[in-house]
């Protein structure tokens, strides 16, 4: 099964600068990067089941990631 990658890079390729200057420079901002990168390799492996899950732990995870994934774009599209 092709699992489609949802690293910052890929969703938000036209932030991809401010995506590494955030990271450099805010704490809070890398802090949540690194969780949203991690929960992505934790579900990716779910849904190859690499690391077979139920259902709904999957979909917890999945909720997760959107909600870290929101908090990064409003940080990302924030005025600098």
């Amino acid at each position: 099964m092709s699992v489609e990658h949802h690293d910052l890079i890929h969703e938000f390729p036209e932030l991809k600068d401010r995506i590494h200057e955030l990271k450099a420079g805010n704490a809070h901002f890398r802090r949540l990067f690194d969780e949203y990168n991690e929960l992505t390799t934790s579900i990716e492996k779910m849904e190859d089941e690499v690391t077979p899950v139920a259902t709904h732990i999957e979909e917890k995870a999945k909720v997760r990631r959107v909600h870290l994934k929101d908090e990064l774009y409003r940080m990302l599209t924030a005025p600098a």
